[in-house]
């Protein structure tokens, strides 16, 4: 009888722009300063990708060219590229094929996933279903966000919080039930009167009237946002535990969406960890939309051993929210 074939992390990508945007230059910006900042979302600095003719896309082929590299493949072996953005390059086609162009992925096919600050945990639950099936061997799962594209810098209640990065991940079968193991993904649409883009889909299309409004940039009602993201990114998260019969003990890792130390706080103590066992970056990047969860993984990767028992979770617009549990496929390189 063939083993059980489970999707692994077998390498980690990642990559912020040069470009850092402070707390200090934010205060010459809009009504705000350092103290509040910090206090209220654990944020220092996020980065910002500049530059004529720069897009998501741009971030994603040097994680992935890392990824290769630490792998020892060449992009051309990638049968499957998934990239998790908000911010793609164009409506379409996808930044995963336009991405896959720039690396010369000559013999992959990919498309993009549009579930806000959840989209890597979905895509990678997307991709670990493609490994599993037996059909594919390499498939590569990136989240990446220029959110600096959709950000009003004078309104100082969405510029503070958001920033540029992507970090990507490749699987491989594996057959010593390392990798992605469970996964609890959830949404409510009904959420999105308080998160989302007012115009530039097939609802509002863009016009003179809809850019002078400033309808093409994030809208959000922090408050309600708040309020569910903590409920949600803790209940799902005790929820795989649970489902699991895991306690806080058994977990090595927590890895949270970045959006909030508040948040993050709430999640790692519903599920009975100290900080000690929570990845953080959040002040140096901010929040990257999809990119946070890969480009924790992406700074932990050499703390991280073989066997470890990992659980990334997020919430994001939408409202999206969910949690996956994966052992970890490989020892510090």
């Amino acid at each position: 009888m063939s083993k059980k074939i489970t999707a692994a992390i077998t390498a980690v990508g990642g990559y912020v722009p040069e470009d850092k945007l402070t707390n200090a230059d934010l205060e010459k910006m809009v009504d705000t300063n350092d103290e509040w900042i910090r206090t209220r979302t654990g944020i220092e600095e996020r980065r910002i990708l500049k530059g004529e003719g720069k897009a998501t896309s741009d971030m994603v082929v040097p994680a992935v060219k890392e990824l290769c590299q630490k792998r020892g493949i060449d992009p051309s072996e990638i049968d499957c590229m998934i990239v998790a953005t908000v911010t793609p390059d164009m409506v379409f086609p996808a930044t995963a094929n336009i991405a896959c162009d720039k690396l010369g992925a000559k013999h992959a096919w990919g498309f993009d996933v549009s579930a806000a600050c959840s989209g890597f945990l979905y895509s990678l639950t997307l991709g670990a279903s493609l490994i599993e099936s037996g059909r594919y061997k390499k498939v590569v799962v990136a989240g990446a966000d220029k959110m600096s594209a959709i950000v009003d810098y004078s309104d100082r209640t969405t510029c503070i919080i958001f920033g540029d990065g992507a970090g990507a991940v490749l699987l491989e079968p594996n057959e010593e039930n390392l990798g992605v193991l469970d996964s609890i993904l959830k949404s409510d649409g009904s959420g999105c009167q308080y998160l989302h883009m007012k115009a530039g889909g097939s609802l509002r299309p863009a016009t003179v009237e809809t850019v002078m409004a400033k309808q093409h940039f994030i809208y959000q009602d922090g408050q309600p946002v708040f309020k569910f993201a903590v409920k949600g990114m803790a209940d799902v998260s005790a929820e795989l535990l649970e489902k699991n019969n895991l306690t806080g003990n058994d977990i090595a890792w927590l890895v949270p969406h970045q959006a909030n130390l508040r948040i993050i706080d709430a999640t790692a103590n519903r599920m009975g960890l100290s900080k000690e066992k929570v990845m953080i970056n959040i002040q140096k990047y901010g929040n990257t939309t999809a990119g946070t969860l890969p480009l924790c993984l992406w700074d932990w990767e050499k703390q991280l051993k073989k066997g470890d028992n990992i659980v990334l979770a997020a919430f994001g617009g939408g409202f999206t929210w969910g949690a996956t549990l994966l052992k970890w496929a490989y020892d510090p390189i």
